[in-house]
C-alpha cells in the first residue's frame, strides 16, 4: 500500500512537472510568434509611413540622368527638380508624392507600361481628381474632356496646362496663360497676337482678355459651342461697359446698350431668357468682330473697318448694298460730328412727340372742363 502512495505521488508530481514545462514551451512559442508578427507589422507600416515621406521619394529621384525609354523609343525623365517642387504649390503644402501617384508601391516599383508619353499622363489623369473633383469634373464636361471622348487623346488634361511637379497657385486674371494654350493652339495664337488685344498684350499691356477671360479656365468653352456664341455679348460687355477700364483708351462704355437696342440684340436677349440651350440666329459680337483676330475699327484689315463692312453684313445678309453697311453707328450715340442728321432727328422727335402728345392732353382737358361747364348753365 505505501508502496503504491508513493508510486502515484512521483507519478502525480512528475505528470505536473511535465504539464508546467508544456505551458512555458508554448508560452514561449506564442510569445516568439507575436513578436515575429508585430515585427512584420512594424516593417509594414514603416514603410507606408516612409511612402508619405517625400525624403523616401527624392532619395532616388533627384538623381540627374535618371530615365526611362518606353517601348516606342520616347524617354521618361525621372529626375525631379527639387527646387521647382519645393516652390510649387504642392511643395509649399509638403503634399506626399504618393497623393498623385497612387500606383506607386515601395522599392522596386512595378514596372512602367505605357507604350508612351502621351499614355503615360493619360493614365494619370486622374490623379488630380482624389482632391480637387469639383475642377476635375468640369474639366471632364469642357471641351477637351469631349475631344478626349471622341477619339482625341491629345486634348489637354490638367498637368497639361498646369505642369506636373512644378504647379503654381491660380491667378485670376493671367495674361501668361496664353503661352500655356500656345502650346496646343498655336494657329490660333498667332491671330490673337496679330489682334488689338494681343498687340496690346505684348507691349506689356495687362487691361486685354487672354484666353482663360473669354473661354474659361475648367469650364471651357469654345466659339461654336451654342451657350457660348448666343453669351458673347455679355462676355465682352464685362470689359467694354466698364468705365475705368475703358476711359484710358477713349472707347465707348455704350456697346451693350446700343448692340440690345437695335434688332440684333433685342432678338439675342429673348433668347437669352427664353431660350438659352438654343442657337441664335442673330448676329453677336464675335460674328461681326471675329474671335480671335478682332481689329481696331479703323483698321484697314479688320471686319468692321468701313471699307469691308459691306462683305461682313453680306455673311447673313447676302442682297445687303452700300448704304445698309453705311447706317452701322459703330456703338457710338450720334451727336454733332458723328452721325449729325441721325442726332437732329433723334433730337427732333424728343421735342415734338411731348409737345404734340403734351397739346392732345391738353386740349382734350379743356374740351371736358368746357363741356361740363356748358351743362351747367344749360335751361333745364
Amino acid at each position: 500500500m505505501n508502496h503504491r502512495r508513493k508510486g502515484s505521488i512521483g507519478a502525480w508530481l512528475v505528470g505536473t512537472i511535465a504539464a508546467i514545462a508544456c505551458a512555458f514551451i508554448a508560452a514561449g512559442w506564442a510569445t516568439t510568434s507575436s513578436t515575429a508578427g508585430a515585427q512584420e507589422t512594424t516593417a509594414e507600416e514603416g514603410q507606408d509611413e516612409l511612402l508619405f515621406d517625400n525624403f523616401y521619394c527624392m532619395g532616388c529621384h533627384l538623381q540627374e540622368n535618371m530615365k526611362l525609354t518606353l517601348s516606342d523609343g520616347e524617354v521618361l525623365d525621372l529626375t525631379i527638380d527639387s527646387e521647382a517642387f519645393n516652390s510649387s504649390v504642392h511643395g509649399e503644402f509638403d503634399i506626399p508624392c504618393v497623393l498623385c501617384h497612387t500606383e506607386i508601391t515601395p522599392y522596386p516599383h512595378a514596372p512602367i507600361t505605357a507604350p508612351d508619353l502621351r499614355t503615360f499622363a493619360l493614365e494619370r489623369a486622374d490623379a488630380c481628381r482624389g482632391c480637387h473633383l469639383d475642377k476635375y469634373t468640369e474639366v471632364a464636361d469642357n471641351v477637351h474632356g469631349a475631344a478626349r471622348d471622341n477619339g482625341h487623346p491629345e486634348a489637354a488634361v490638367c498637368t497639361d496646362c498646369h505642369g506636373t511637379h512644378d504647379i503654381q497657385k491660380t491667378v485670376e486674371h493671367s495674361p501668361e496663360v496664353q503661352q500655356t494654350c500656345r502650346q496646343c493652339h498655336s494657329e490660333v495664337y498667332q491671330l490673337y497676337a496679330e489682334s488689338v488685344h494681343g498687340e496690346a498684350l505684348v507691349t506689356g499691356n495687362r487691361d486685354v482678355p487672354t484666353c482663360t477671360d473669354c473661354h474659361g479656365v475648367h469650364n471651357l468653352e469654345g466659339p461654336t459651342d451654342s451657350a457660348f456664341h448666343l453669351f458673347s455679348p455679355q462676355l465682352c460687355a464685362d470689359c467694354h461697359n466698364d468705365p475705368a477700364l475703358m476711359e484710358p483708351y477713349d472707347l465707348s462704355t455704350n456697346v451693350l446698350e446700343s448692340y440690345v437696342a437695335d434688332f440684333h440684340g433685342s432678338t439675342v436677349i429673348l433668347f437669352e431668357k427664353l431660350a438659352p440651350d438654343q442657337e441664335t440666329n442673330k448676329a453677336v459680337c464675335i460674328d461681326c468682330h471675329g474671335v480671335h483676330a478682332i481689329k481696331k475699327t479703323d483698321d484697314p484689315e479688320g471686319t468692321v473697318f468701313q471699307a469691308n463692312l459691306l462683305q461682313t453684313c453680306q455673311r447673313c445678309h447676302p442682297d445687303a448694298t452700300e448704304n445698309f453697311s453705311a447706317a452701322w453707328l459703330s456703338h457710338y450715340s450720334p451727336e454733332p460730328g458723328k452721325a449729325t442728321l441721325v442726332w437732329l432727328a433723334t433730337w427732333a422727335y424728343r421735342i415734338l412727340i411731348p409737345v404734340v402728345i403734351g397739346a392732345m392732353v391738353l386740349y382734350v382737358i379743356a374740351l371736358t372742363v368746357r363741356k361740363r361747364q356748358a351743362a351747367r348753365i344749360a335751361p333745364a
